[in-house]
């Protein structure tokens, strides 16, 4: 077995850090309390909008980043790896036009890939990294996966969401699966999606690894106070995209006495206007916009109910935030989220896309204080059982104790 004091982990992200994956950075620092040696890596460099919040800032600065990339660096990167091991270098090749999807476009961003990968293992080699691992089955997990491969290291994956399994990384998923040494499952639906496209031989690979949240820090180390009355205030964080469920939200709370606000940013702003506008809703619903993490869980905390309509999703953190402040929360019965929220015991589920019952689920908690009451006790109990970060990263220091 390789000391953890002198091995080193390669955590790789598309971009890191981000104010979406702060679940990323929280791990990172929990596995380096617990002794692993790890350090990041990103494909790309993040834009200062991402980097608001102190902890994303140092986060940054502890980063090697491979783009943007200047012509030099590219071009020693790959010099240096064709003189040193020209089979491996033009194996890689060949791998990087076959790991893609069909089309010239494909084949142009394989390219892309291949070139940073290569920058990517020579940063490997100068860091004395021994086993590398990447967090999302997208491009950023084909880099770090070529990289590893011309680098001569294990490499293993953390497997988020249903996302994954959509075109066109889930051309490419079954391979990356297979290649991997070991796969981190969020959920236990994400683990029966990596077995459905793989055979039998590589379950085994597949564990239940769960994200967390730092329960130790001050925002989340107690519930908050909640106010008297009837629960009126609902909040929503989630990107303001197609798959969030917005617009099914506001016609959901369109006949009934409460308010709504929205954090986040995203290309259905518009048309989450246009639906605002038309139902009537420009005095109750608000936005927020996109918020840091501190201020996100304040927004949160200022409400009296969390609700996410998403037709998809991974296991989202935005609930387990909300059912560690103390708050009952409704979501839709879709992927990892019923491994998250027992209906009726831990929050309150509705049918994927169907509106009246999400309507029925938010009235019962409007108006049933008792219910409320007893739904945010059992959520932050869930959360404290299975959702502290100290603990969920047990299974991965297991992992790369090993290395």
């Amino acid at each position: 077995m390789t000391d953890q004091r002198t091995s080193r982990i390669a955590y790789v992200v598309s971009q890191y850090p981000a104010s979406s994956h702060t679940f990323i950075r929280r791990e990172v620092e929990s596995l380096r309390r617990h002794g692993v040696h790890l350090r990041t890596y990103s494909i790309r460099r993040p834009a200062a909008a991402e980097l608001v919040a102190p902890e994303d800032r140092a986060s940054a600065e502890t980063t090697r980043f491979v783009l943007p990339l200047g012509a030099g660096a590219l071009l020693g990167a790959h010099l240096g790896a064709l003189a040193r091991r020209p089979g491996a270098y033009l194996a890689l090749l060949r791998l990087a036009l076959r790991h893609r999807a069909p089309g010239l476009r494909a084949a142009l961003w394989a390219l892309f890939h291949f070139a940073e990968a290569v920058v990517l293992a020579r940063m490997f080699g100068e860091d004395r990294v021994s086993h590398v691992h990447n967090h999302f089955a997208n491009a950023g997990a084909t880099v770090g996966m070529m990289a590893a491969r011309l680098a001569g290291l294990p490499w293993s994956l953390t497997l988020h969401g249903i996302s994954e399994t959509d075109y066109p990384a889930g051309l490419t998923l079954g391979a990356k699966l297979e290649q991997a040494e070991f796969v981190a499952c969020v959920s236990w639906f994400g683990r029966a999606q990596a077995m459905r496209v793989t055979a039998p031989a590589h379950w085994h690979k597949f564990a239940v690894v769960r994200c967390g949240l730092d329960l130790a820090a001050p925002t989340l180390a107690a519930p908050v106070a909640r106010t008297e009355g009837a629960r009126r205030r609902l909040v929503c964080v989630a990107r303001l995209s197609a798959e969030k469920g917005h617009l099914g939200l506001l016609e959901a709370i369109a006949p009934l006495d409460v308010e709504l606000t929205l954090v986040g940013d995203g290309p259905l702003r518009g048309e989450i206007d246009a639906a605002v506008a038309r139902l009537g809703l420009g005095a109750r619903v608000r936005f927020a916009g996109r918020l840091d993490e501190a201020a996100t869980l304040a927004e949160i905390a200022r409400h009296d109910m969390l609700v996410l309509p998403s037709f998809m999703e991974g296991l989202p953190i935005v609930l387990m935030e909300a059912m560690a402040l103390g708050l009952p929360v409704i979501g839709s019965r879709v992927a990892g989220v019923p491994e998250l929220i027992e209906d009726g015991a831990e929050g309150l589920l509705f049918r994927p896309g169907d509106w009246d019952d999400l309507r029925r689920q938010i009235a019962r908690l409007r108006d049933d204080a008792a219910l409320g009451d007893r739904l945010a006790a059992a959520g932050r109990a869930k959360v404290e059982r299975e959702f502290d970060i100290a603990t969920a990263v047990a299974p991965l220091v297991s992992r790369f104790a090993a290395r």
